[in-house]
């Protein structure tokens, strides 16, 4: 089902014109894989065919779909210990110290994929601090795909899913077994939202956050689009608020609107006052 290099190529930058996702060529096999189920119903038999349809039918919502089916969603419960560490012990503690007035929280996952950090950090707040059972909490799950963010909405993960660092007391605590699946406790559904957002594009009304954790997807942007998101994050914050990034990202090279900070192995930046 493959194609030329030009039709890699379109796919690449049509990837890369709806999310800010850059594909390396180096990965065009993916195309193959994800592209396939779209182009059978989209009446294409072929990748070649697909791509000849999508160059004459400029329709939104099947580029959409391409940019969504290349979308990395690899994520599972409490990925890399260290930050959890960090919010258990620093991160959520100030916040509750600096709330403590109004009584209210809010949480974004701004790459949440099928929603395990979302529900992570209801179950680590649930488990560390119950005392946040009588204030107003709320954590937003966005993704750009619709189809991970109804997943995450659903809250039904498979064994091989829990299995992926949740560890078994949390797991029975805060899942229910239903068959072949788990889901997630109501209580913890209740303190979660899922929407669909694009982080390239204008975002939408979304509250303002004390706390952002926006982790293992800036490593697919330019340094040009991944400074538009750091400034699109940094309005959405409030002055005193903490931003996760991924182990391995970084906000120095895109942008100055944060400055880091350290605690239990692990960094974590916080607005830069006035930018």
């Amino acid at each position: 089902m493959g194609c030329s290099d030009t039709d890699y190529a379109y796919l690449r930058q049509l990837v890369l014109s709806e999310s800010a996702n850059q594909i390396d060529a180096s990965r065009d096999g993916l195309f193959e894989t994800r592209l396939g189920p779209i182009a059978r119903e989209a009446g294409a038999s072929t990748l070649e065919d697909f791509v000849g349809l999508l160059r004459v039918d400029r329709t939104a919502k099947l580029h959409r779909a391409v940019a969504e089916a290349m979308t990395i969603n690899e994520t599972s419960f409490f990925r890399d210990g260290a930050p959890f560490e960090a919010l258990r012990e620093t991160i959520l503690p100030r916040l509750i110290e600096r709330n403590a007035a109004t009584r209210r929280l809010r949480i974004w996952s701004a790459a949440s994929s099928n929603g395990q950090e979302a529900y992570s950090l209801a179950m680590t707040i649930c488990e560390y601090f119950p005392g946040l059972a009588e204030w107003d909490v709320k954590i937003v799950g966005t993704d750009i795909s619709q189809q991970v963010v109804d997943h995450a909405k659903r809250g039904r993960y498979r064994r091989l899913e829990v299995n992926r660092g949740l560890p078994a007391r949390m797991l029975v605590k805060y899942l229910v077994r239903d068959n072949d699946e788990w889901e997630v406790a109501a209580k913890l559904r209740a303190m979660c939202e899922f929407r669909c957002v694009n982080l390239s594009t204008p975002l939408p009304r979304l509250p303002v956050f004390d706390l952002v954790l926006l982790r293992n997807v800036l490593l697919y942007f330019s340094q040009h689009d991944r400074g538009h998101v750091f400034g699109s994050v940094y309005r959405q914050m409030t002055p005193a608020g903490y931003l996760l990034l991924g182990a391995s990202e970084q906000a120095e090279d895109s942008t100055n609107l944060f400055k880091a900070e350290f605690a239990r192995e692990c960094y974590f930046y916080r607005p830069v006052a006035g930018s």
